[in-house]
């Protein structure tokens, strides 16, 4: 699963990618996450099965959400205190919710 964190300049949407991206390999999950930024969205949107958007672009959630389902992705708002979770086991759990995937991780 290829996983897109998107928030505006790239910084926090790099920190959740890295959290995310170790807690689902810690779980052997063979996952990739990557940040991107509002701006490249349109490119990174072909690399991507689910994209998760930060809570300060949510205001462009409909056009984010337009544009992914034209490549068959999954878009998750994440919540305003996701940069407060450390380990990315919450934002492995949003992924799971939103593949229809159980990861072993309560939501």
């Amino acid at each position: 699963m290829r996983i897109l964190v998107v928030c505006g300049a790239g910084a926090s949407s790099t920190f959740v990618a890295q959290r995310v991206r170790h807690a689902a390999h810690s779980r052997g999950l063979a996952y990739t996450a990557f940040a991107g930024t509002e701006q490249s969205l349109p490119i990174d949107l072909d690399a991507a099965d689910v994209v998760l958007v930060g809570p300060h672009l949510a205001h462009a959630m409909e056009r984010i959400e337009r544009d992914a389902a034209a490549r068959g992705a999954r878009v998750v708002l994440l919540p305003a205190d996701i940069f407060s979770d450390l380990d990315g086991t919450r934002t492995l759990a949003l992924v799971g919710g939103a593949t229809g995937q159980d990861h072993g991780i309560p939501a």
